[in-house]
């Protein structure tokens, strides 16, 4: 007979209670043999005949004595620091597995469930405190809608795919070009539904492809979504600078589809997913995205509200900072960074996608948002604090070398420009800008110049010409970097 899994929850508020519950009533999953909580006035105390023994600062003594196998934090409203705090008094006891329940944003208070519980990662210690948003009454405008994410397989389309399981929308169509990425958001979902989280909206996976113009139009049109979450793009640096006409292709034309579809149909909001790399861009994909975000709003209408929410990086997204330096934790090193002196704003994926969600409930049409992020972070700060996190010693045990700034990459970013007006609004972590476009009325030019270089047209010499696509770019955004020796094809 397998030994049962003993369990020691870390938290007995109503996350912890709930988990609780669920494992008792399900047997064989474990047994949770104790609480843990910091309350003075809980300790001694019992939920659901499981006693709550003690404050977290004992867990080394409590996991020992009781041949603990697993700890569970279920504390979703945690600051940081106490997370790196409780992390530590653990790795004290060296326990082999720790999950935690996602943050606020993910848990509707009373709903908790442990489909919902991961593996603690690097990132859970690293971000800065989080906006806490009440999930519900954010989502309140969806209630009964038919809701579209594209790019749903992405960090931040699936994200906000989780968070709108608890909104109640009728129906949530998962649109992304990738087929094994729709197949995963889907089925996760579908596997969260059955663990009792969210509501009943009924999930559609959408293959398909947002610079297939005809295709993009006809698939708004029959699905008769009433708010689109446009998530889709092509967004690693490096890579699009070795790419710009495909990126550019896809990042502003495949925009132009979705929103001339959105117009067609009469699609009542319209929320576009933005960077801070499109503040002065000097990459392709800042340019892109920055060409895109004007597009969004100049499209603005009686019959679509079109908005913009901008912000920097999130912690864990793939193909991101760290993902990669896990990897290279794991390999033994080196750490990889582009400059000592290189910085960046973070947020986590739950905070952006909740603070999101909420944008598109209260912004108005025309309007472009930023997501208040904070400081930025210096890049090796965060290199340092990972690898403290697998237990190793910065620059003795695990080294870190600078590689220098890539082609498009800046030495930090900003999120609005000195001559945007920045005004906070009433609703904590989101800013509306008064936008004056920065393209000044070339938005049409600008796009009939780029159609010539993406698609095949009148002059073949055109067609996918790089050093031709980078000089339009130029012209109109005078922040894109030329490139030397770069190839024409």
């Amino acid at each position: 007979m397998s030994k049962t899994n003993r369990i020691i929850i870390i938290g007995a508020g109503f996350a912890g209670q709930e988990i609780a519950a669920e494992i008792s009533s399900k047997g064989i999953l474990g047994k949770v043999v104790a609480f843990l909580d910091d309350n003075p006035e809980k300790i001694g105390n019992s939920e659901h005949n499981i006693p709550i023994i003690g404050p977290v600062n004992r867990a080394k003594e409590f996991i020992l004595k009781m041949q603990v196998d697993e700890v569970l934090i279920a504390i979703p409203g945690a600051a940081e620091s106490d997370l790196r705090r409780i992390y530590a008094i653990l790795q004290e006891a060296k326990l082999k597995k720790i999950r935690i329940l996602p943050s606020i944003s993910q848990i509707i208070e009373g709903d908790a469930h442990l489909i919902q519980a991961r593996e603690i990662k690097a990132q859970d210690l690293l971000a800065r405190n989080p906006v806490h948003i009440g999930l519900i009454e954010s989502l309140e405008y969806l209630r009964g809608k038919r809701v579209l994410i594209t790019g749903a397989g992405g960090s931040i389309g699936s994200e906000l795919a989780r968070q709108l399981l608890s909104g109640g929308a009728d129906r949530l169509y998962l649109f992304d070009h990738g087929e094994n990425s729709v197949y995963e958001i889907e089925r996760e979902l579908r596997i969260l539904q059955e663990g009792g989280v969210g509501e009943a909206s009924t999930i559609v996976p959408i293959v398909g492809e947002l610079q297939d113009r005809d295709f993009v139009k006809f698939i708004i049109r029959r699905l008769k979504a009433d708010v689109i979450f446009h998530c889709a793009a092509y967004k690693h640096v490096p890579l699009i600078e070795e790419n710009p006409v495909e990126a550019v292709k896809n990042n502003i034309f495949g925009t132009k589809n979705i929103v001339d579809a959105a117009v067609e149909s009469e699609v009542s909001r319209f929320v576009f997913i933005s960077t801070d790399k499109a503040v002065a861009p000097s990459s392709i994909y800042g340019a892109s995205k920055m060409v895109a975000e004007e597009l969004v709003l100049n499209n603005n209408s009686k019959t679509t509200n079109f908005m913009v929410v901008r912000f920097g990086n999130v912690l864990g997204s793939r193909g991101s900072i760290v993902p990669l330096f896990t990897r290279q934790i794991m390999k033994g090193g080196p750490l990889t960074i582009t400059h000592k002196n290189v910085k960046r704003f973070f947020m986590t994926i739950p905070e952006a996608a909740s603070l999101v969600l909420k944008t598109g409930g209260v912004g108005s049409g025309g309007d472009l948002y930023i997501l208040e992020m904070g400081e930025p972070i210096l890049i090796r700060n965060l290199a340092e604090q990972m690898i403290r996190f697998y237990g190793f010693i910065p620059e003795k045990e695990i080294d870190i070398n600078y590689i220098g700034l890539r082609p498009g990459e800046k030495m930090d970013e900003r999120l609005w420009t000195e001559e945007d007006t920045v005004i906070k609004t009433i609703h904590p972590g989101i800013i509306k800008v008064v936008h004056r476009t920065r393209l000044k009325g070339q938005l049409e030019s600008l796009l009939k110049n780029l159609q010539e270089v993406c698609y095949l047209e009148k002059d073949e010499n055109l067609y996918r010409n790089r050093i031709y696509l980078r000089e339009i770019l130029k012209k109109y955004i005078p922040s894109i970097k030329m490139v030397e020796n770069e190839p024409e094809y």
